[in-house]
C-alpha cells in the first residue's frame, strides 16, 4: 500500500521536477507518458484492492504542515505582486488562523488516519489518474505547436509540464485524505496549479483571469479553513471517517459542513462563482481539459457528496439541492447563448456539476449513485470534447462553431470523434442521458428541482444537438485524409472508445458495482430505471436499433448526390453568385453568410449573468440562514 500511495501521489511531483530541472524534448515526453502509464495502472490495482485506511508517521505530518505555510506564504507573494487585495486578505485571513490553530487549538496528540480510499475516493483515483494522464499526453504535441504559434524565443513547457503533473499528484492527494488538514493542503495546493496554469501565456487577458481564479478560489480556501476549525471544536476531530460515522449533525457541526459545501461550490465554479472556470478558457487546451473534467472542478462535487451523509435530512440539503438545480438551469440556458467552443464546453461544464451537486442534495441512495455515475460519464466525454476543440482550434485558427461548420471535409477523423463526444452528452444509449433520466426519478418528491433540472435538460439539446448539425454539415460527403501526430490521436480515440464502451457497461456499473455500495442498508430505494439483469431500460435493444440507424444514415449518405444550393437573392448578388456576397445599401458589396441563431437577446451573458448572479447568492444566504 506504501509503494501504491507513492505511486499516485509523489511520483507526479517527482516527474513534474523532473520536467522543469532537465529541459530536452525527449525526457519530458518519456518522463511524462511514462508517469501517466504508471499513474494509469496504479489507479487500476487501488481499485481491484478495494477499501483501506492508511496512517503515516508524524514526519509526514510536520512535512505537510510546513508544505502549507509555505504554500500560503507563496500565494501571498503573488498577492503583493499582482497588488490585489483580496488576495492578500484572505490569505493574510488564512495564515493566521491556521497558525493560530496549529499552535493553541489542535491537540497533535491523537494519529488520525492520514488517506482513505473508500468507493467514492477509489473512483475518482481512477479518473483522475487515467483521464488526466491522456491529457498530459496530448499536451504534449499540442503545446510545441502552440509555443509555435505564440513564436516563443524560450519555452515555458518545463514549467507547464510541472505544474500539470503536480496537479495530478495533488488531486489524487486530495481525494484520498482523511485527515481534514491534508485534504485543505491539497485543495489549495490545486489553487496555486490552476492559478499558475491559466496565467501560463502571461498575456495581459490571461493575468487577468488567473488572477481571478487565485482570488475566487481563496475564497473557498478561507471557506474551508474556517470549517476545519468549527468541526475540531464541535466533534473534537479532524478523521472524516469518524465523523461520517456519527450520521447527520446539528448544530455548529452542521454549519462546519455548510460552510465545507460551500467551498466545494467555490471549487466546482457553482452560480456566483462561475467567472474564474469562464476565464480559464483562455489557458491552453490542455489546462482547460485538466481543469473542467477530470480534476479542478471534481474537487468541488468531490467534497460536497463526501460530507453528503453529514447533512442527510437537514435544510443545508434542501439547499445545495436548490442551488446545484439553478445552476444546471441557468448555465445551460447560457451556453444557447454562446458561439465560442470553448465556452459553451465551460457552460455545460458549470451546468453538469450543478446536477451532480443537486443529486448530493437530494441525498438519496438513487441520487447520490446518479451523482457517482454522472462524474464518470462527463470526465470522459468533456474531456474528449475539449481536447477535440484544442485539435480544431489549431487547424482552423478559431473556436467558434460557425467556423467549424462541414468540418468533415478536411478533418474527417477529429469531425467524427467529436460528434461521438457530444452525442455521449446527449443522447441513449450514453451515461450522461441515463443518469439524467436517474437523477429526475431521486427529484421526483421535489417539485422545485425536478422543474428545474426537466427545463436544464431540454436547454442542454439545444446547444449539443446544434454544434453536432454545423460538424455534420457540408457541401459534400468527401473527405481529405487528416494526419495527427500518434499522442494527438492516441487521448482522442481512447476517449472515444471509453465513451462507446461504457455506454454499453452503465447497466452493469449500476447493477454490479454501485448498488451493492448501498445493498444492505437502501436496497428497497434503487429500484431507478437500470435494475435488474440487463436495466429496466431496454438498453441493449435500443442500443442495437441506434447501431441499424447509424449504418444506413452513413450508406444513404454515401450514395446521395450532393449539390451546393447557394442562397437566393432576387437578383441582387454581385458579380457571380459563387462570390457570396450581395449589393447592400449605396450599392456597397456585402458578403453573406449563413449562421444558427445564439438568442443573445433572450439568453445572452449581458442580460442573465447579473440576475441570475444575485437569485443564486439568495439561494446561499437562505441556506446558511436556515442553518443559523
Amino acid at each position: 500500500m506504501s509503494n501504491i500511495l507513492f505511486l499516485l501521489i509523489v511520483l507526479p511531483m517527482i516527474a513534474a521536477m523532473v520536467c522543469f530541472l532537465i529541459r530536452v524534448g525527449l525526457v519530458r515526453t518519456i518522463t511524462v507518458t511514462a508517469t501517466g502509464a504508471v499513474i494509469a495502472v496504479t489507479s487500476l490495482v487501488l481499485l481491484g484492492q478495494g477499501d483501506f485506511t492508511y496512517r503515516v508517521s508524524g514526519g509526514w505530518e510536520t512535512l505537510v504542515t510546513v508544505l502549507d505555510f509555505a504554500l500560503l506564504a507563496l500565494v501571498l507573494f503573488f498577492g503583493f505582486k499582482l497588488n490585489n487585495r483580496i488576495i492578500k486578505s484572505l490569505t493574510i485571513f488564512q495564515l493566521v488562523l491556521l497558525a493560530v490553530f496549529e499552535l493553541f487549538i489542535l491537540d497533535h496528540g491523537p494519529d488520525v488516519p492520514a488517506l482513505l480510499g473508500d468507493s467514492l475516493a477509489l473512483i475518482m483515483v481512477v479518473i483522475v489518474s487515467i483521464i488526466g494522464s491522456l491529457i498530459c499526453i496530448f499536451g504534449l504535441p499540442y503545446m510545441k505547436k502552440h509555443e509555435e504559434h505564440l513564436k516563443l524565443e524560450k519555452s515555458r513547457q518545463p514549467i507547464f509540464f510541472l505544474l500539470l503533473l503536480l496537479f495530478l499528484g495533488a488531486m489524487n492527494g486530495l481525494v484520498l485524505s482523511n485527515n481534514i488538514l491534508w485534504l485543505y493542503f491539497f485543495f489549495e495546493v490545486t489553487t496555486f496549479c490552476s492559478f499558475a496554469l491559466i496565467g501560463h501565456d502571461g498575456t495581459k487577458e490571461a493575468v487577468e483571469n488567473a488572477t481571478r481564479a487565485l482570488w475566487i478560489n481563496s475564497l473557498g480556501g478561507a471557506l474551508l479553513l474556517t470549517a476545519i476549525v468549527i468541526v475540531y471544536a464541535a466533534a473534537g476531530t479532524l478523521d472524516i471517517s469518524v465523523l461520517l460515522t456519527r450520521g447527520p449533525a446539528s448544530g455548529m457541526l452542521l454549519a462546519a459542513v455548510g460552510l465545507i459545501s460551500l467551498a466545494g461550490f467555490v471549487k466546482a465554479a457553482q452560480l456566483p462563482c462561475q467567472s474564474w472556470l469562464l476565464g480559464a478558457m483562455v489557458a491552453p487546451t490542455p489546462v482547460s481539459a485538466l481543469l473542467h473534467s477530470s480534476t479542478m472542478v471534481k474537487a468541488g462535487v468531490y467534497m460536497v457528496l463526501r460530507f453528503c451523509p453529514m447533512f442527510e435530512g437537514t435544510f443545508v440539503s434542501h439547499g445545495i439541492a436548490l442551488c446545484g438545480a439553478f445552476t444546471f438551469l441557468v448555465c445551460a440556458a447560457l451556453a444557447i447563448g454562446q458561439s465560442n467552443g470553448k465556452k459553451i464546453l465551460a457552460y455545460s461544464t458549470v451546468s453538469n456539476l450543478g446536477l451532480i451537486i443537486a443529486c448530493a442534495g437530494i441525498n438519496t441512495p438513487l441520487a447520490v449513485i446518479a451523482a457517482v455515475m454522472l462524474i464518470i460519464f462527463h470526465a470522459i466525454s468533456k474531456s474528449l470534447l475539449f481536447l477535440c476543440v484544442g485539435t480544431i482550434e489549431q487547424a482552423i485558427g478559431s473556436r467558434d462553431i460557425e467556423d467549424m461548420r462541414g468540418l468533415y471535409r478536411t478533418m474527417p477523423r477529429t469531425a467524427v470523434v467529436t460528434i461521438i463526444g457530444i452525442l455521449s452528452m446527449l443522447l441513449p444509449p450514453f451515461g450522461v442521458l441515463l443518469c439524467k433520466w436517474m437523477a429526475l426519478e431521486a427529484a421526483a418528491d421535489h417539485l422545485f428541482v425536478i422543474v428545474m433540472m426537466a427545463l436544464g435538460s431540454a436547454l442542454t439539446f439545444v446547444y449539443w444537438a446544434r454544434w453536432a448539425g454545423l460538424l455534420m454539415g457540408g457541401h459534400n460527403i468527401s473527405a481529405t485524409p487528416e494526419k495527427q501526430p500518434l499522442f494527438t490521436r492516441g487521448p482522442l480515440v481512447s476517449l472515444c472508445i471509453a465513451a462507446l464502451l461504457f455506454a454499453f457497461a452503465t447497466p452493469y456499473l449500476y447493477t454490479k458495482a454501485f448498488v451493492p455500495m448501498f445493498a444492505s442498508k437502501h436496497a428497497a430505494d434503487l429500484a431507478g430505471i437500470l435494475k435488474g439483469a440487463t436495466g429496466g431500460f431496454a438498453i441493449y435493444p435500443f442500443i442495437v436499433l441506434i447501431g441499424l440507424a447509424t449504418i444506413f444514415a452513413i450508406y444513404r449518405a454515401l450514395r446521395a448526390d450532393v449539390k451546393q444550393a447557394h442562397p437566393y437573392l432576387g437578383g441582387a448578388h454581385a458579380g457571380d453568385i459563387e462570390d457570396g456576397a450581395f449589393l447592400g445599401p449605396v450599392e456597397t458589396i456585402v458578403p453573406y453568410k449563413a449562421s444558427n441563431l445564439y438568442l443573445a437577446e433572450l439568453f445572452g451573458e449581458h442580460r442573465l449573468t447579473f440576475w441570475v448572479n444575485m437569485i443564486a447568492g439568495g439561494l446561499i444566504l437562505l441556506m446558511i440562514g436556515g442553518v443559523l
